[in-house]
């Protein structure tokens, strides 16, 4: 807003008149521009000079306005080094054994992608396509699912623990041998649907896949 302002102010206000005493213009961007009493009277050819240079501390505020909001300017993915994730067509991407702590999946198509053995805590698939994928052996404590397509998705002995499903997540289709569902919020549907198919033990937290769905 302070770029909106600072160039209404430039178009709003005249040349500046003649003056014998010093003078001050201020802008609501908090700048102030002072002229001294024994400078030059301001011509025309000096105050379009002067709109040019101001045009162009605005544009760079802009940028810098952009680049700090991550919702107008993504950067990177996350951990996995500067590459974009987010809203991305990564099917049958290889991310196996990769540490992928809190990367944003969002939006992205993930079809038949592989995150064998990753370690996704806290990652984001929220609203992505997973139709299909290998996410069997992850460690996806506290990921994000909400809106997610999880169809026909290997999870066999995922950790899954504190997931977020909520929405139109779909897990048919999905492999949950060993799984781990302990405290993932599930629709009446999709819960009655996994304790069907539910079996198996978690290797690493111990706990029975049935149990964890709290199937009757």
């Amino acid at each position: 807003m302070a770029v909106l302002n600072f160039s209404y102010m430039c178009l709003s206000n005249p040349l500046p008149p003649k003056s014998n005493h010093s003078s001050s213009l201020h802008f609501s961007s908090s700048l102030t521009f002072t002229k001294n009493t024994n400078a030059k009277v301001i011509n025309e050819d000096s105050f379009g000079d002067f709109v040019a240079k101001a045009g162009f501390v605005g544009l760079i505020s802009a940028s810098l306005f952009f680049a700090s909001d991550p919702a107008l300017a993504f950067k990177g993915g996350g951990p996995y080094g500067s590459e974009v994730t987010r809203g991305q067509d990564l099917t049958g991407r290889d991310f196996s054994g990769k540490t992928l702590i809190k990367q944003d999946f969002k939006t992205s198509i993930l079809r038949q992608a592989n995150f064998k053995g990753a370690k996704l805590l806290g990652a984001s698939f929220f609203d992505a396509d997973l139709t299909g994928a290998d996410l069997s052996d992850a460690d996806l404590r506290g990921a994000d699912f909400s809106l997610a397509n999880v169809t026909k998705v290997n999870l066999t002995n995922a950790n899954l623990e504190g997931a977020l499903t909520t929405g139109n997540t779909s897990f048919k289709g999905s492999i949950i041998t060993g799984a781990d569902f302990t405290d993932v919020p599930l629709r009446g549907d999709q819960l009655e649907y996994l304790c069907k198919v539910a079996d198996g033990v978690n290797p690493t937290t111990g706990n029975e896949t049935r149990d964890t769905l709290l199937c009757k």
